[in-house]
């Protein structure tokens, strides 16, 4: 259950009651596509890193160890040892942005896996059994991500489509959650928003599945090629129409920058694999902008990455040291760099939080929006 606890402006300060525990919002949800960071993070880890909410993926887990082994394992909790709340997102991006070969269907969707080639069929039920196998705390409607841009013609069959699919998602995990073997019979379904970069599609499929009642809406299909400025002009047109009295959860984005904007506009929740692919590269986030480590200037600064940060990174390793485990082919470089980079997003999230509590988010935004994004 979300309870909106304050606002300024459009900025929502809230938390999230689930069977997993409750999240505070605006919440950064750390990316474990296959049940773990990339860059060698553990679920121990992550809690010393400030994540609140894992996010897994439904069609990677599905490939590989696939879902029944997990449900076997007792879960997606138990089997990577995380007891907070996890999302798990459906798998219809990634139908759409891995799958070379696929054929859209009313049924569903028929393509072939990345990994074998094999034949799949993946459809709003197969994605709901799936995630229930997962037993995952929040699960995400099957969606088609459109395309930016797309024929109006066609985006709007699709949003009526993904509408269709999205009461068939309903349906579907009322029935899992009442079966007797199901891990997890109190997962929440959250419904994804589509419809491009056209305002009337967008507008109208909002209200459309707002009245459903569910869980949790999601803004998808941004972030996919479109300017920032469009990404933001799309949270605007679509924001209004959103219930107020639940979360709001925009996929996939992004720089910090992007955050701080996206909450102004009335965001609670968000996902992005940058913190910590960036990372793996050695591009690392600070309170004083954009930072690579590799840069020769690097070589013998003592200092930690981040003089600002309370990472165990930064309290225990130099910017020299960090550098030279990059230069040397080091998996540990690629380890704390993710590290820190997640802890800074989660850090993010929480200074947004006590910027509402305290009424002063206008002047957070002000100071770090343009400056988080600096090179340095």
């Amino acid at each position: 259950m979300y309870t909106l606890l304050k606002k300024e402006g459009k900025a929502r300060r809230g938390q999230f009651e689930t069977v997993h525990g409750t999240f505070q919002t605006p919440c950064f949800m750390n990316v474990g596509t296959a049940a773990a960071i990339k860059g060698g993070i553990s679920s121990l880890d992550l809690v010393d890193l400030k994540c609140q909410v894992e996010l897994c993926n439904t069609y990677h887990l599905h490939l590989r160890p696939t879902d029944k082994v997990i449900k076997e394992m007792g879960g997606l909790h138990k089997f990577m040892n995380w007891n907070r709340p996890i999302l798990t997102d459906s798998g219809g991006f990634q139908v759409f942005s891995l799958a070379k070969l696929r054929k859209i269907k009313e049924e569903g969707v028929y393509f072939s896996s990345h990994i074998d080639g094999r034949k799949i069929f993946m459809g709003p039920e197969e994605s709901m059994q799936i995630q229930s196998n997962l037993a995952s705390t929040i699960a995400m409607a099957f969606d088609e991500c459109i395309e930016n841009p797309s024929e109006h013609e066609y985006a709007a069959n699709s949003i009526e489509r993904t509408t269709r699919w999205l009461y068939r998602c309903k349906e579907e995990m009322g029935r899992l959650n009442s079966l007797s073997d199901t891990i997890n019979k109190n997962q929440m379904l959250f419904g994804i928003n589509q419809g491009s970069t056209y305002d009337d599609l967008r507008i109208k499929h909002m209200e459309d599945i707002a009245e459903l009642d569910l869980d949790g809406y999601a803004i998808g299909g941004l972030a996919v090629g479109e300017s920032t400025e469009e990404m933001y002009r799309i949270i605007d047109v679509v924001e209004p129409y959103m219930p107020v009295n639940k979360p709001r959860y925009l996929m996939g984005v992004g720089t910090p920058s992007n955050i701080i904007e996206a909450v102004a506009r009335g965001v609670d929740m968000f996902d992005c694999v940058m913190p910590s692919r960036n990372a793996r590269h050695a591009t690392v986030f600070t309170w004083s902008g954009v930072m690579h480590l590799t840069n020769k200037c690097y070589e013998t600064d003592s200092r930690p990455i981040d003089e600002e940060c309370g990472c165990p990174v930064c309290r225990n390793f130099t910017r020299a040291y960090v550098r030279h485990l990059f230069k040397a082919g080091e998996m540990l470089a690629g380890r704390l760099a993710v590290m820190h980079n997640l802890y800074f997003y989660n850090t993010l999230a929480e200074k947004i939080r006590d910027a509402l509590d305290n009424g002063n988010f206008k002047d957070f935004r002000k100071k770090y929006s343009g400056l988080l994004s600096k090179r340095i």
